[in-house]
């Protein structure tokens, strides 16, 4: 049976629905974001897109090229609502349908032909539905596997259906540039382009081995990609794998103790995130950009899993003091991730004092997020922030 994996993006999601619940925007190029020197563009619509106007783009530099650019504040749980809408819209088509983020998701369509009709059939009725159910548009890729299917939703933008049958893929392979490819970054570009690698069926010139010497595990998933070849399935319910959260700065930051308040914020926000999804992760990761754009990023693995903002903001303060003396910060974030239980380790502690920890921690947590639930998240504040907000 021939495998189908659908791909489907909305359309210059965030943008769209403000279009949508403001009539006053529509046809207008508008973006998400803020007139803040140190904002950046979440969401462009194709109006603002004409101009050069894209999403990750400084906010400043955008009204340059754009001078009548329209900034919308985000309305993140309007989003979210929306994007709840697709996500059931979508369940009506498959029972395998993968959440890869906000406005995307992958959909193993394969065998749904008796029911639905081919491919194109489906794509064209989910179309029809969400616009139906939400008053916006999607572009939809389908494909063999994962990676080809996100290519192809992107070729016929907005409102495109794009298919790569099966007997096509290898001579799709042949024009497509190897930056087009998920996992090839701006680094990874120029040294691919000196092995004389510019489009993906080149990566077919070379044998295994000389990927698995110069990239790693990661060259020969790519060697594969060359050959059209993606294992990964469509996974159910898409679990989520990071939390994280940053701030840019409006004037650059030089005190330490003001990084640290952030991060313990930040860290609030997480934990309260992946308690919300009954998750608890290992690897905590620091990220510092400093004002002429260089970053750094700096992680450590837990001996066991947490969801607790305390434990997080210790490590993420830990992992800022072994840097010493950063100078001036631009934006400083923290996140966390690794959420596989059978990665576990063990610890030096006995079972019963580990579990005794936890319990403390995870009873004091679960109380923090009844009184925010109920009354607001400004009701609660921890008093390691109140000492570092006062400099104490």
């Amino acid at each position: 049976m021939q495998k189908y994996i659908m791909h489907l993006d909305m359309d210059a999601f965030f943008a769209s629905v403000e279009q949508m619940d403001n009539p006053e925007l529509r046809g207008k190029p508008i973006a998400i974001g803020s007139p803040h020197k140190r904002s950046v563009l979440s969401t462009a619509s194709y109006e603002a897109r004409k101009f050069g106007v894209h999403s990750a783009m400084p906010s400043h530099q955008a009204l340059k090229l754009c001078p009548h650019l329209i900034l919308v504040p985000g309305r993140m749980a309007r989003y979210k609502e929306i994007s709840n809408q697709v996500m059931s819209v979508l369940g009506n088509y498959s029972p395998i349908v993968e959440q890869a983020s906000i406005d995307e998701a992958y959909l193993d369509i394969t065998g749904t032909e008796k029911i639905f009709g081919p491919p194109l059939a489906l794509a064209e009725s989910v179309k029809r539905d969400i616009l139906k159910t939400v008053g916006l548009t999607a572009s939809i890729g389908i494909a063999p596997v994962k990676f080809l299917a996100k290519i192809a939703s992107d070729l016929k933008k907005p409102a495109g259906i794009s298919i790569i049958e099966a007997d096509e893929v290898d001579q799709f392979l042949i024009t497509l540039p190897i930056e087009k490819i998920p996992g090839v970054g701006k680094k990874a570009l120029p040294r691919l382009h000196s092995f004389g690698i510019r489009y993906a069926a080149d990566m077919r010139r070379y044998p295994p081995e000389f990927w698995k010497e110069r990239f790693g595990e990661r060259g020969l998933v790519l060697h594969a990609k060359g050959a059209g070849i993606d294992p990964t399935p469509v996974a159910v319910g898409g679990q989520m794998k990071s939390s994280s959260a940053e701030n840019t700065f409006g004037d650059d930051v030089r005190d330490p103790q003001i990084l640290k308040t952030w991060l313990l914020k930040q860290s609030e926000r997480i934990a309260a995130d992946v308690r919300k999804k009954s998750l608890k992760g290992r690897t905590v990761t620091l990220k510092v950009k400093f004002p002429d754009f260089r970053q750094i990023t700096r992680s450590k693995t837990l001996d066991q899993r947490t969801s607790n903002a305390g434990t997080i903001f210790k490590t993420g303060c830990d992992l800022l003091d072994a840097e010493g003396y950063l100078g001036p910060v631009r934006l400083i974030g923290i996140g966390i991730s690794n959420f596989d239980e059978r990665s576990e380790q063990l610890s030096l502690l006995t079972p019963e004092q580990n579990l005794s920890d936890d319990k403390k921690l995870e009873d004091l947590d679960k109380a923090v997020d009844k009184v925010r639930e109920k009354f607001g998240n400004a009701m609660l504040t921890r008093g390691s922030l109140l000492k570092l907000s006062s400099g104490k």
